[in-house]
């Protein structure tokens, strides 16, 4: 179900929630399925990487740590160059990330 809606994983008990695998499925259909995942896969850097590669605003989900994190940044800025405003002012000043935006 995830693989046709992310979101679905919204209606997942905590057993889902909690699998990697599944979340994984479900941030790569819709990136804002991150926040119905366990707490643990939510900081989860491939996790992460995988839901901000497909909606970028994603990123306001995540810790001050992974607005700092510059391949998180840029995957997020590449799909979307308007999220640099959420990054870290040195992520904000960094030549790549502000290329990629």
């Amino acid at each position: 179900a995830v693989k046709q809606d992310g979101l679905e994983l919204a209606l997942a008990l905590e057993g889902p929630r909690n699998d990697k695998e599944v979340v994984l499925a479900a941030v790569k259909q819709n990136g804002w399925a991150l926040k119905f995942a366990g707490e643990e896969l939510q900081n989860d850097r491939e996790v992460l990487l995988a839901a901000v590669s497909q909606d970028g605003e994603v990123l306001n989900l995540t810790s001050d740590e992974y607005k700092d994190d510059k391949e998180v940044i840029l995957a997020a800025v590449t799909q979307n160059g308007l999220v640099l405003s959420h990054a870290s002012d040195g992520q904000r000043n960094d030549k790549d990330v502000i290329l990629a935006a």
